[in-house]
């Protein structure tokens, strides 16, 4: 999509409250539409404002093998908040997964960056390429306010590796914000994230923070550094 045009639909968005912005940016980009939601607080948020939009909507998530059994309570607790929300699962090929603990043993991530790296992609970043495959626009629940590198976000950008449009209806909620609203619409969340959960992945890989921790300190809590797993690249800005 053109940067310009990218850069218009910006200056609009700002200031839009979440209601408004959700349709406008569905009329205004073109291609089929999907989310991606991993039933973390901010995604249950932003479920809540999509359900009235499942029919332009393709709901997914990534099913690693390797969650938290409340992660799977959450998923069907969301189902049925929601009938008519339908939510399609995408799982990593048996045989990249067979391949890799032959080479790496079934914890092997703990092994090295490069080692756990190699696990998220065959895990979620293999999976989520098939789901937005022909997609024009990604609808995420990424906030500025989860981690230093995503604080120069737009709402709108274009995804060069994925080539499509990515969007952040969330991107200047804080957390108190997302609490606040999950709480007034009776939103269901995962029952870990009142035990220190503020970001949840796979079992292996997350831990509970404490107050003073920062917000994705749980996640990989061995590595040092950014600490990303590969789905959300965020390049430069548009302009």
């Amino acid at each position: 999509m053109d940067k310009e045009r990218l850069q218009q639909l910006n200056i609009q968005l700002k200031g839009m409250a979440i209601e408004d912005a959700i349709p406008f940016v569905l009329k205004n980009i073109n291609g089929r539409k999907v989310f991606s939601t991993s039933f973390g607080i901010e995604d249950q948020l932003l479920t809540y404002y999509i359900e009235p939009y499942a029919d332009f909507v393709s709901v997914f998530t990534l099913d690693t093998g390797r969650q938290f059994n409340e992660t799977y309570d959450v998923f069907q607790q969301t189902l049925e908040k929601y009938p008519s929300l339908k939510i399609e699962t995408f799982f990593p090929d048996e045989k990249d997964i067979r391949e890799y603990v032959h080479k790496d043993g079934i914890n092997g991530f703990y092994n090295s960056i490069e080692s756990r790296k190699e696990c998220c992609r065959i895990r979620k970043v293999v999976p989520l390429q098939k789901a937005i495959a022909g997609a024009g626009l990604w609808i995420t629940g990424l906030r500025a306010q989860q981690s230093a590198n995503r604080e120069t976000m737009e709402y709108l950008e274009w995804d060069e590796v994925n080539q499509l449009v990515k969007f952040n209806p969330l991107l200047h909620y804080t957390l108190d914000e997302v609490e606040s609203e999950v709480k007034k619409f009776e939103i269901p969340v995962n029952s870990l994230y009142a035990k220190g959960y503020l970001s949840i992945g796979c079992a292996p890989c997350t831990r509970a923070i404490t107050k003073d921790e920062d917000f994705r300190a749980g996640r990989w809590w061995w590595e040092n550094g950014k600490k990303e797993c590969g789905l959300h690249i965020h390049a430069a800005k548009n302009n």
